[in-house]
Formats: structure tokens, sequence, C-alpha cells
């Protein structure tokens, strides 16, 4: 188990799940002993003022190593990559930033003998000749994205700095992540965030996506579940590292836009399949995350419904609608 106290960095701590991800470690360990990080600093108010933030290119290893010595570090969350949709518009950087920019946490962790490492995947690690329904944990990896590949490449690497160097990395395959607190960052399952603003801004949504495109989904408030449990678990009850399926429901887009109807009745729905869809078409229709319920207790807390709900609710609020 790790130190009652840590010292943690959060590398992309301004994206999606990083900016969360960081308020809720803040909370938990106090806002003294996280620290943000982002290759940008024109991040948001609520990084910079609730606690330290450093300015990081996770592809200038000095620097990694010397924000590590500087704020005494012991605990890394890598969440700095580039996502499906954008990785494909620039598959040279993504291959950088998420492969060599692993690669180089993973170096700093084993040169600084930190306690633990949290490098995230992604359910784009399936491809086509991966079984759609019920995906297992354990399955062939064939993804047609750089972005899989990058995430394939990555829990390799993380599979390896444990049995190689004794580094203790852990990462989950995330499915779409939904969240009312960011805007969408370029990722194919992003339609999931995008359709509820629109439901309540103006009433209607274009989807990328075709209507009966299902895929595995899960609220922001499990996604920090699942990851923080996960790097609590004792390492002696892991078989699984850096590569734990992790779930909470699965949908359609007609189900979700069908779901936000019994709240805001008028809403409308177009459907204009993009290069996404490809995208979409190679990926799992619905998980098995048996081996995170078994090696350390995963159970999410939202169902479509309730998410549902809980997101109009909270962008009212925000909103003022």
């Amino acid at each position: 188990m790790p130190k009652e106290t840590q010292r943690i960095l959060v590398t992309g701590a301004a994206g999606q799940i990083g900016s969360e991800l960081t308020l809720a470690l803040r909370k938990k360990h106090g806002p003294e002993n996280v620290v943000a990080s982002d290759i940008r600093a024109d991040v948001g108010a609520g990084l910079k003022d609730s606690g330290p933030f450093e300015v990081l290119d996770v592809l200038d290893a000095p620097a990694i190593a010397g924000v590590i010595k500087k704020q005494a570090i012991d605990t890394i969350y890598h969440m700095a990559a580039l996502l499906s949709a954008v990785g494909e518009t620039k598959p040279q950087l993504a291959w950088d930033v998420n492969l060599n920019g692993t690669f180089r946490i993973l170096e700093a962790a084993r040169q600084n003998s930190l306690v633990r490492v949290f490098c995230p995947s992604s359910i784009a690690v399936f491809g086509p000749e991966t079984p759609r329904q019920n995906t297992p944990n354990d399955t062939i990896l064939k993804p047609k994205t750089i972005y899989g590949l990058t995430k394939v490449a990555g829990e390799l690497l993380g599979e390896y700095y444990v049995r190689r160097f004794g580094v203790d990395v852990r990462g989950c395959r995330y499915p779409g992540i939904i969240s009312y607190e960011t805007l969408p960052g370029g990722g194919t399952t992003d339609y999931a965030v995008a359709i509820f603003f629109e439901a309540l801004q103006k009433g209607r949504y274009a989807c990328f996506l075709r209507e009966e495109t299902r895929l595995p989904m899960m609220y922001m408030p499990d996604c920090l579940k699942a990851t923080m449990d996960l790097m609590e678990a004792d390492f002696a009850s892991l078989k699984h590292h850096a590569d734990f399926n992790v779930t909470a429901m699965s949908f359609s887009a007609g189900e979700l836009a069908a779901e936000i109807r019994k709240h805001i009745p008028d809403f409308k729905v177009t459907y204009a399949p993009d290069f996404r869809q490809a995208i979409a078409d190679s990926w799992p229709e619905s998980v098995d995350d048996s081996a995170a319920r078994e090696e350390w207790g995963w159970r999410p807390d939202y169902d479509l419904a309730r998410m549902t709900a809980d997101m109009i609710a909270s962008l009212r609020r925000r909103f003022t609608i």
C-alpha cells in the first residue's frame, strides 16, 4: 500500500479527465500535495489557484526529473495524451506524446524510485478482430488507429516496467467518459458529452455517429472512483496491472437521445456520420470488467438513467437554464 501522505504529480492536468482528477486528488490528499502540470500555462484558475502548478512537457526528460526532485514527487498520474480523433489528424504527434511521453514518465519513475504510476489506457486498444460483445480483458489487440496503437504499446511498456524493474505501474482501459465540467476534447465518444450541452443550449444536435452505434461509457464520478480505487488497491491482489477493462454502461447514440428526451421532450437529433464512425465501428459495444471487479473490487455507481438525470441537472445549474 502507498504511504499515508503522498506527493502526487498529475501530467495533462488541463485535460478532460486530468482537470477533475487533480481536484479530486487535492480534496483527498490535501491541495499542497498534488502538483498539477500541463504543457500549457494558460490553464483554468481552478487548477492554478487550488494548488501547485508546473508547466511541463512530458517529452522533456530533464524537466520531468526536475519537477520530481523540486516537488518531492513519489506518485504520478500520467494523463497527458492526444485522443483518438485528434490523433488521426496528427499521427506523428500522437505517437510522440502518447508513447514517448509514457516511456519518459516510466523511466523517470524507475530512475527516481517512485512509489506508483498510473498510465491510463482505452477501449481504443481493441480492433475489428476483437469480440465486440462483452469484450474480454485478455483478448486480441489489433487497433486501427494511432491512438489505439500507442495505448497497446503503453500497456505493454507498463507491464514490462513491472516485471523488469519492479515499478508499480497501474492503468485501466477507459471507455467513453461523460462530464459536465469540461468540453469535448477530441475523442470519438465525445458526442456523448456534446449532446447534453447542445440539448440544453439549442434543443437540437447533429451527431457524428450513426443512431444505432453502441459504445461502452462511464460517468466522470465513476471514472475518478475507478482511477483512485485502482491506485489504492493492494499490489499483491493484482494479476493484471496496466490493462484493466472498466465500464459502467453501454448505450447507442439513439438510446442516449431517447433518455435525454425524458427530461427535454422537444430535443431533436440528426445523424451525419463522419470519419469517427469508422473508429467507433472498430471498438467494442460492451466490455467485460470482471478482472477489475475481482482483483480490486470495482463497482460503478451510475447507469444511463442516473447519469442523464445528473448531467442535465448539473448543466442547468451551471448555465442557469
